[in-house]
C-alpha cells in the first residue's frame, strides 16, 4: 500500500459507522466513506469541531449541511503545490489527498529522467496531477469533459505557481485519443482516472469493467519511443490492484515492470484508510 503520509493541511482525525471526520486546513468535514465499515469508537456527528457534514439521502444522492460558519472555499498545501477545496455535490471537495502518493512518485521520474517529458493526464478532473508533473517540468496535456473541473485545474495550477506548462482541454478522453494518434502526437506518460460507470457526451454507455482493457490498449499506442511511466487509478470497489497490473503488462511496450498497490491515508487512530487502487507501469531509460 501506497500511504499519502506528508500531508501537513490535511488529516482524517477519526472514522466509523461509514463515515470519516477530515481537517481540510481550517475546516473540519464531516463525509461519507463506503470503505469505512468498521464502528466508529465515538459519536463522530457529535463532535463540536465540525462545519458541515454531508448526509445522504434516501432517495440516493445527499446534501451538505453547515454547521459553523467556514468559506465557500478555501485553499490547502502539499509540500510545493497548493490546490483549492470546495464541498461539492456527492460529498465531493474537488482533491484526492491520497493521490498524493501518487504525485510524489511521478515527480520523482520526471526529475530523475533528466529530459523534456511530455504527460497525458486523461478524467484529469481537477488537476492535482496535471500540477504535480508540471511543477517538476513536464509538459502536460489536461482532459476533462467536464468544462468546470477543467477551469478548476487552471486555478489550481496558478495557486500552485505555475503560469505555464498544461495545455487545457474540455473533451471526451477517447475521442481526443483518437485524434491524437491520427495527428502523429505522442507522450511520454499517460495517466488516467476513469470513472466506475458514466456516459459520454454522445449518450455512450462506460462501465470500467467492459472499457478499462480497450482503452488502455488505444491509450499504448499514444505512447513515445521512450516511456516513461503508465498511471491507472481506480476507485472501482472489487477492481483489484492485481488486475491493473495484469491489463499493463498485456497492454504496455516491453522493456518495463508494473508495480499494484492499494492507496491509502493515514488516519490520527492509527489505522490506515484504504482509498483505491493504483496500477502503474514503468520503464527504465
Amino acid at each position: 500500500m501506497r500511504i499519502a503520509a506528508d500531508w501537513k493541511e490535511y488529516a482524517i482525525l477519526a472514522t466509523g459507522d461509514g463515515y470519516k471526520l477530515e481537517r481540510w486546513g481550517e475546516v473540519v468535514l464531516l463525509r461519507p466513506d463506503p470503505q469505512v465499515i468498521w464502528g466508529a469508537r465515538r459519536d463522530l456527528f457529535a463532535d463540536p469541531s465540525v462545519h458541515a457534514v454531508y448526509r445522504r439521502s434516501e432517495r440516493g444522492g445527499g446534501a451538505w449541511e453547515q454547521r459553523k460558519k467556514m468559506p465557500a472555499e478555501w485553499a490547502v498545501g502539499y509540500k510545493d503545490l497548493r490546490f483549492k477545496v470546495k464541498p461539492m455535490g456527492f460529498k465531493h471537495t474537488g482533491l484526492f489527498p491520497e493521490q498524493a502518493a501518487n504525485w510524489d512518485r511521478m515527480r520523482s521520474l520526471i526529475e530523475g529522467a533528466r529530459r523534456p517529458i511530455k504527460v497525458l493526464n486523461l478524467f484529469a478532473y481537477t488537476g492535482g496531477a496535471s500540477v504535480a508533473c508540471a511543477k517538476s517540468g513536464a509538459q502536460v496535456t489536461h482532459v476533462d469533459a467536464a468544462k468546470g473541473m477543467v477551469e478548476r485545474a487552471g486555478e489550481n495550477a496558478r495557486l500552485s505557481g505555475l503560469a505555464g506548462g498544461i495545455r487545457y482541454i474540455v473533451d471526451d478522453c477517447k475521442k481526443f485519443v483518437q485524434r491524437e494518434l491520427r495527428r502523429g502526437n505522442r507522450y511520454d506518460a499517460v495517466i488516467m482516472d476513469p470513472p466506475s460507470y458514466g456516459r459520454g457526451p454522445g449518450g455512450e454507455l462506460w462501465k470500467i469493467e467492459e472499457g478499462l482493457f480497450p482503452f488502455v490498449k488505444l491509450c499504448a499506442e499514444v505512447l513515445s519511443d521512450t516511456p516513461l511511466f503508465f498511471l491507472i487509478n481506480s476507485y472501482t470497489t472489487g477492481l483489484q490492484p492485481m488486475v491493473l497490473s495484469n491489463i499493463l503488462t498485456l497492454c504496455m511496450p516491453r522493456g518495463g515492470q508494473a508495480e499494484a498497490y492499494e492507496v491509502g491515508l493515514p488516519t490520527e487512530e492509527g489505522i490506515p484508510l484504504p482509498c483505491g487502487a493504483g496500477g502503474m507501469y514503468i520503464w527504465k531509460n
